[in-house]
């Protein structure tokens, strides 16, 4: 792509946390950001006010939701005209051991974290081809690589996410369009901040560089395969201070 000047980026899940971050960073560069929320309405209208309402628009739609997803997608063109980059970000935990775990929360985790995803790219689709290009980057996540006690819903969503990315990703570049997937290690968002200090310690012990990432060091990944990833498909970014290696 070479230059974020012009383009148009739908973030899902962009109110609050990574999605937020990554926002910021594509509009700095001079993208066009529409940020979607599903209940963060008050975090997402102060985000597009700050960064002026002619680069960014907030949109809501529960992206795990086939119909509002389209839809998310179908406001973008309308809003600003075309697509040119799509991060699936949106994702939720219902953190229970399988004991505990009901079919309920396995489903909500899936449809929001995995299920979406295909829902956004399904309905971009017709526009990434018809202009034979486009980025697409899923925010998936090293549980999906190493798995977690307590996390079988969202370890098994986040690794769907990896192999989708590169299902996609070969089916795609035909048209120019590249799609990869970021795994973050743990990182300074709201979802992190409820976890006991102790625990966060315990945490920290077990990152080899010892100490919990930003999401601004994901905002820039991310524009980094924007704006430079022009060559790079189907792959895995892992951003997690070593905690998991490949």
């Amino acid at each position: 792509m070479g230059s974020l000047e012009g383009a148009v980026a739908v973030i899902t899940g962009a109110g609050r946390g990574l999605g937020r971050s990554i926002a910021e960073e594509l509009a700095r560069g001079g993208a066009k950001v529409v940020i979607n929320y599903a209940n963060s309405k008050g975090p997402a209208e102060e985000l597009v006010k700050k960064l002026g309402e002619d680069q960014a628009v907030a949109l809501q739609a529960d992206v795990s939701d086939v119909g509002q997803a389209t839809q998310l997608i179908e406001q973008t063109i309308e809003h600003f005209g075309r697509i040119d980059i799509l991060v699936n970000n949106a994702g939720i935990t219902i953190d229970k051991t399988m004991k505990k775990l009901t079919a309920e929360d396995w489903d909500k985790v899936v449809q929001t974290n995995l299920n979406s995803s295909y829902y956004t790219v399904k309905a971009a689709l017709p526009h990434f081809t018809e202009q034979s290009s486009g980025k697409i980057i899923n925010i998936s996540s090293f549980v999906g690589q190493a798995g977690n006690f307590g996390q079988t819903n969202y370890a098994a969503a986040k690794a769907g996410m990896i192999g989708f990315t590169k299902s996609a990703a070969q089916e795609l570049a035909r048209y120019n369009v590249c799609v990869n997937a970021i795994c973050p290690g743990f990182m300074e968002t709201d979802m992190f901040s409820d976890v006991p200090e102790e625990v966060r310690e315990k945490i920290k012990a077990k990152i080899p560089l010892g100490r919990i990432g930003s999401p601004e060091e994901i905002a820039r990944a991310v524009r980094y395969l924007v704006v430079d990833g022009d060559y790079i498909t189907g792959q895995t970014m892992n951003i997690n201070g070593g905690i998991y290696m490949q």
